[in-house]
């Protein structure tokens, strides 16, 4: 089960730093596939994009820091805690009519599975 926890951790830290990324070099295009129904697509609205962009790497270097020390204890509530980013992603694009797949699949997926990795860490 700690292998669980160590590959979701590390599956996810990476991946919502290669989204901030992506955020900080394509926002628009990026935007497109968060799930919401319109996203800015002019300056100094993209601005927004690049400020989600900029949370999203540090986001992920949150939950690769503490793994890389071994403090899986605290990376287990960090983890908890992170959840909610990705619960409440899910819960404003199904509010703001957009995209139900992307709500339930990406964004409802990465919060169950970043959850289990905070409570596999926290009782491992």
């Amino acid at each position: 089960m700690h292998y669980a926890a160590i590959t979701i951790t590390i599956l996810t830290g990476l991946g919502i730093i290669w989204v901030g990324l992506q955020y900080l070099l394509a926002p628009v295009k990026t935007a497109t596939g968060f799930g919401l129904p319109a996203w800015p697509t002019e300056s100094p609205s993209i601005a927004w994009l690049n400020i989600k962009g900029v949370r999203d790497v540090v986001s992920g270097l949150v939950v690769l820091i503490p793994l890389a020390l071994g403090q899986y204890e605290v990376l287990g509530y960090l983890l908890l805690a992170a959840s909610l980013t990705a619960f409440g992603d899910a819960l404003t694009i199904l509010r703001y009519r957009g995209k139900k797949a992307v709500a339930y699949g990406v964004h409802g997926t990465t919060a169950v599975l970043v959850l289990l990795a905070g409570v596999l860490f926290l009782t491992a």
